[in-house]
């Protein structure tokens, strides 16, 4: 029975910590069940990994060789090394952050994963747009609520969150959960940005001074609020 019962887990090594994680779980929710942080903007417990955001991404080691991919999306195996934070990985990270809140500076969700990534400056133009693409809102209306009401359309830049021929269907349940887990929905603590004056806040910057000794620990700061983070505090 104990043979069995041990079936059902893996082990593997994140950051050299060793770990035991549930078959089937994902390498992000295993890091982030142990208290390793993995900063991470699409993901949503209970809904289907898209790994749309591609901030999670980490360093797997296999055969001496590496590779990179998002987290939210490996499944963890038995003897597996993943690297969260190497040098690789936390520059392209950081770059990832300062496109995103390039694209939605209107978003305390971007502009929280801007600081917990180390972005002080944006050298990309300002966008102001009003979706990111994170998928939730697409898959909690699929996944939970079984509805299909909204979906993606088009493809590359021209692609968009939309209704059904744009009109909202008799099928909607009304339940507005696309609405509140939208990382778009909480604005920068000093409100909405005007178009051509939107800048990097950065005033949660000290939230992360317990992190500076230990980057690989979730030191239960506010960041994340915005985005859902599962162990922000409330």
């Amino acid at each position: 029975m104990k043979g069995i019962i041990m079936s059902n887990y893996v082990n593997l090594t994140i950051n050299g910590a060793k770990i035991k994680t549930p078959k089937g779980t994902s390498v992000l929710d295993a890091a982030l069940e142990y208290g390793i942080c993995i900063p991470h903007l699409c993901h949503m417990e209970d809904l289907t990994p898209l790994g749309a955001c591609r901030l999670c991404i980490v360093e797997v080691i296999e055969n001496g060789k590496s590779r990179v991919t998002a987290s939210c999306t490996l499944e963890a195996k038995e003897g597996m090394t993943v690297l969260a934070h190497t040098e690789k990985i936390l520059k392209a990270r950081k770059v990832i952050a300062e496109m995103l809140v390039a694209e939605a500076p209107n978003s305390r969700a971007t502009q929280d994963i801007a600081v917990r990534c180390g972005v002080t400056k944006v050298r990309f133009p300002f966008r102001n747009k009003s979706c990111i693409l994170c998928g939730k809102c697409v898959r909690v209306c699929t996944e939970v609520w079984r509805s299909k009401s909204l979906g993606f359309v088009g493809r590359g830049k021209d692609r968009h969150v939309a209704l059904p021929f744009y009109e909202r269907p008799d099928f909607c349940k009304r339940c507005w959960s696309c609405i509140e887990i939208c990382p778009m929905k909480i604005t920068p603590c000093d409100g909405p940005m005007e178009i051509g004056k939107e800048y990097l806040c950065g005033g949660c910057e000290s939230q992360l001074s317990m992190a500076f000794e230990s980057p690989d620990t979730c030191v239960q700061c506010r960041l994340g609020e915005g985005f859902g983070c599962i162990r922000a505090k409330p």
